[in-house]
């Protein structure tokens, strides 16, 4: 339907949306383009993972971007196993804002 806006996404829903802050050599060296990234719920989209950061740690953001990442096979004395898959969020935030990836979220 034309012109009606979607709800924003709930309290609880927020919480389960973004998983961790995902700390490597990539994410540390794009934050200092203001991109910060997280591992979020398989299925999550872009605009709940916008709507969660935004709640959560009082920025604005202005893009999302999202990784699927395919667990792969591992094995293990001799059994086969696979690794879990997860999804990542890349997500750049307006000029001048800044997140603290090491602060604990309450």
């Amino acid at each position: 339907m034309k012109g009606l806006k979607m709800s924003k996404t709930s309290t609880e829903r927020i919480y389960e949306i973004i998983r961790s802050p995902l700390i490597s050599e990539k994410s540390t060296f794009i934050s200092q383009f203001n991109y910060y990234v997280f591992k979020v719920s398989p299925n999550s989209n872009k605009k709940e993972i916008k709507d969660a950061v935004e709640n959560i740690f009082k920025v604005e953001v202005k893009s999302v971007n999202t990784l699927n990442q395919k667990g792969k096979k591992k094995r293990f004395r001799g059994k086969v196993g696979f690794r879990a898959s997860t999804k990542k969020a890349f997500v750049k935030l307006a000029e001048g804002q800044t997140i603290d990836t090491t602060v604990e979220v309450k």
